[in-house]
């Protein structure tokens, strides 16, 4: 025998939101020490007294050794990675909460 009466079924609607992707921060900036030479007048006399020895290493100085330079510009392009990828993080939250709050929008003028 078929029932007549039927039960009303129920519709539950549970909203939820998705859980936020949280994307690992850049790694750390590591930077390269630089050593720096002040050279004062008295150390530039000294320099000079030694070049005319023969003492003196033939370096030539620009406040900065080559390697020291060096370091300077990795430490600079390490920065720039960093950044770079700070940024990229940044505007991938800022595209999350403008695609969230659009949905929110349209879902209140529904």
């Amino acid at each position: 025998m078929i029932p007549t009466q039927t039960k009303p079924v129920e519709v539950r609607t549970i909203a939820e939101t998705i859980p936020m992707y949280h994307p690992p921060m850049p790694l750390e900036v590591q930077l390269v020490d630089v050593d720096w030479s002040i050279i004062t007048p008295e150390i530039m006399a000294d320099y000079l007294m030694r070049i005319e020895n023969g003492e003196a290493p033939r370096t030539a100085y620009y406040s900065l050794t080559s390697k020291e330079y060096e370091n300077l510009s990795m430490n600079m392009a390490e920065l720039k990675r960093y950044m770079k990828d700070a940024i990229h993080i940044i505007e991938f939250y800022r595209e999350y909460d403008k695609e969230e709050n659009n949905e929110k929008q349209s879902q209140k003028n529904n």
